[in-house]
């Protein structure tokens, strides 16, 4: 059992200072994961990866509702999944703030999943995220974790317990179902 898992179990059992070891081991990544992200939303967004790597940790390790952590990999998703709910609410709230929030137009050819800096793009995607993750978990999983946590295929496949060639197949499962879903949710011309 790595450092990690160590301290994310001694988390779940309610060691308070535990909380406070586990952050420099893990501030690194996160970080990563954040800027990944951030480099993908708009020049001119007021979250900063900072921000965003403390808010998703403080909700990953809240003290006084410990979360039980099967392995570092399990953390690092959940990373990925607290990221993509900030992000979700930060868009949401943008769009409430804005008039005229109504979808716009996207060429089919060009649209690219991992490249948006609209708010009502990342709300539609987020609604499509919870349908297929209702209808396949797993693919859903990976969508998390390649377009919220930054995670290349290697590296999904490795968080998630399976092969390369399972991944790879499950990618080209969800770029099409996501494009056909969008389409419906989304204006795509």
């Amino acid at each position: 059992m790595n450092d990690v898992t160590r301290i994310l179990n001694a988390i779940h059992q309610g060691d308070p200072a535990a909380s406070e070891k586990l952050f420099p081991l893990v501030y690194d990544e996160l970080r990563r994961l954040a800027q990944s992200r951030m480099r993908q939303e708009s020049p001119n967004q007021t979250l900063q990866p900072t921000a965003l790597v403390h808010e998703a940790y403080l909700r990953l390790v809240d003290v006084a509702n410990p979360q039980e952590w099967n392995s570092k990999g399990h953390f690092f998703a959940a990373a990925s999944t607290a990221m993509r709910r900030i992000l979700i609410e930060n868009a949401r709230r943008k769009k409430t703030l804005r008039r005229g929030g109504e979808f716009r137009r996207v060429d089919v050819e060009k649209i690219d999943i991992s490249d948006t800096d609209d708010p009502a793009f990342l709300i539609a995607l987020d609604q499509c995220l919870d349908k297929l993750e209702q209808e396949k978990p797993d693919i859903a999983q990976l969508v998390n974790l390649r377009f919220f946590g930054g995670l290349t295929l290697e590296q999904a496949a490795e968080a998630m317990g399976v092969s390369l060639r399972t991944v790879n197949r499950h990618w080209s499962y969800a770029k099409a179902w996501l494009y056909r879903e969008l389409s419906e949710e989304y204006e795509i011309t």
